[in-house]
């Protein structure tokens, strides 16, 4: 693991221009600082698109007590390869390349050797805010370039547009991880997605594209028309309305929770056929269920997270083969601010990427 660093160039190439929180306010705001230089295994690619994920918030404004500022936000990362090192064979300069919600981890246990570097037993390192294993604390997105270790960086289908790609990173793996580890890709199937947010949304189209018969559940009736009409849902339910909920009992095979809200689970666990599947991608302060709801429905809960290099990878392909695209927001970076005030108040269809190319100055 331990590689020694080439001296940094006098050129300036390390300098990195970035928008940075200081503080648990999270405001965000030009700060300038030094990457590390390409080692042997690492790429270094300009920053054309980061998404702005929910993360950001939490992590800009300290909300798990362990913020290290400045803190530079984003792990839904677009790019083109501007250096390689020299024992690097998967990408060269000019390729369309992602980073995801990490970049790196042990490379030595068995999720490591099996692709599924999120569940690495000595801990993924996180793309920002993360301490690496030279002890450096990672820094995200939201900067002009980063460099990477090859091994968590993924290609991007050449004619697939980078600002689409950013959010697949983490909203749109972040799905797509469970819905294929469960077998959500039967055709014929039905599929209930709870909360349509930048997650919610995603689960909708994949669900679409494996050919499942799709309902959302929302608790806003003016997402409706959205549901129905832009993502292509087969049902919409107003998740309040017991009538339509009852109507529903037992109609299910999966349910895709992607609420972070806190809300009840036996509603929509009583919905599921027996031996149903509810997975759950959101992070509530808690979980109650009723142990019948599960026991005598025969059902499975199951949680995930984001996914390992191999499934990112195939999310990206299949996103570009069936010409899946995230519905997105393109902002300048001078607009980071709004937009995350903007996430906390759900105000978004569905996810803001940000246009560092054009904006990061």
């Amino acid at each position: 693991m331990e590689e020694s660093k080439p001296p940094m160039s006098s050129s300036g190439e390390d300098e990195c221009l970035s928008w940075a929180a200081r503080d648990p306010s999270g405001l965000l705001s030009p700060h300038t600082f030094t990457r590390r230089s390409v080692t042997s295994d690492d790429v270094s690619l300009k920053i054309t698109h980061c998404g702005v994920c929910y993360a950001d918030v939490i992590w800009t404004r300290n909300k798990h007590g362990d913020s290290k500022y400045p803190l530079v936000p984003g792990h839904e990362i677009a790019g083109i390869v501007s250096k390689v090192g020299s024992n690097v064979t998967r990408f060269k300069v000019g390729d369309h390349v992602g980073v995801g919600t990490y970049v790196n981890s042990c490379r030595e246990c068995d999720y490591c050797d099996e692709g599924q570097e999120v569940s690495c037993v000595k801990g993924q390192v996180f793309t920002f805010n993360g301490v690496d294993y030279d002890g450096s604390v990672t820094k995200g997105g939201y900067s002009s370039h980063i460099v990477v270790h090859e091994r968590y960086c993924y290609k991007i289908p050449v004619d697939y547009p980078l600002e689409s790609a950013a959010p697949l990173l983490c909203a749109g793996v972040t799905v797509y991880a469970p819905m294929m580890r469960h077998n959500m890709n039967q055709p014929g199937k039905s599929l209930g997605v709870i909360g349509l947010g930048g997650l919610g949304h995603m689960a909708v189209k994949f669900g679409k594209a494996f050919g499942l018969h799709v309902t959302v559940f929302s608790t806003s009736v003016s997402k409706k028309e959205e549901a129905l009409s832009l993502l292509g849902a087969n049902n919409f339910v107003i998740s309040s309305d017991h009538d339509q909920m009852k109507a529903l009992a037992k109609s299910l095979d999966f349910v895709i929770d992607t609420a972070s809200g806190d809300h009840a689970f036996d509603p929509y666990m009583s919905l599921l056929k027996i031996a149903g599947t509810y997975v759950l991608v959101g992070f509530p302060s808690e979980i109650k269920i009723h142990p019948a709801t599960l026991n005598l429905g025969m059902r499975v809960l199951a949680g995930s997270v984001s996914g390992g290099t191999k499934v990112t990878q195939e999310m990206l392909d299949f996103c570009a083969a069936h010409k899946i695209y995230p519905n997105i927001e393109v902002i300048p970076i001078q607009k980071a601010n709004e937009a995350l005030e903007r996430v906390v108040k759900k105000d978004i269809k569905y996810r803001f990427v940000i246009d560092i190319e054009s904006s990061l100055k």
